[in-house]
């Protein structure tokens, strides 16, 4: 457990130094999958670090900020040390992208319990829609510097 608590606060330090929101995701949905390939064809800039939940990364995170390690069934924005989970953090990672996705943030003042029932409907039935893979989608070489699953982000 020690080596665990070594891994999880030289990767806190990390990314509180290197300014990068970190997207934590199913990495065994299709429609998350999907969903971070979508954000980063729209992140011009390169703002964003991906981690699947099940990677050794998005573990050690569920369990820093008593999130369940099970439940792989929440989209978590990780943003100057803070997380953020379900609509909440789909709304703030769409104020970051270019374009008009940027506008969809105004659905931030409808209360969070209904949007994380919209939410929630979605997540339940991701699996039965869009399917499931077998293993995590792996990014392609040019793009695995942006996925922090094991080492440091570049």
């Amino acid at each position: 457990m020690q080596a665990g608590r070594l891994y999880l606060c030289r990767t806190m330090y990390e990314l509180q130094t290197l300014g990068h929101p970190v997207i934590l995701f199913d990495g065994l949905c299709n429609l998350c999958s999907g969903t971070v390939q979508f954000i980063i064809r729209h992140d011009k800039k390169r703002l964003f670090r991906y981690a699947s939940l099940q990677s050794p990364f998005g573990q050690a995170v569920l369990q820093q900020f008593g999130l369940p390690t099970a439940e792989l069934n929440s989209f978590i924005l990780l943003q100057n040390g803070r997380v953020y989970t379900k609509s909440t953090g789909a709304l703030r990672l769409a104020r970051k992208l270019a374009g008009l996705y940027k506008l969809l943030y105004v659905f931030i003042v409808v209360p969070p319990f209904i949007r994380n029932a919209v939410y929630n409907y979605v997540a339940k039935n991701r699996y039965k829609w869009l399917g499931k893979k077998e293993a995590c989608w792996i990014p392609t070489p040019e793009l695995r510097a942006l996925f922090w699953d094991e080492g440091p982000l570049q």
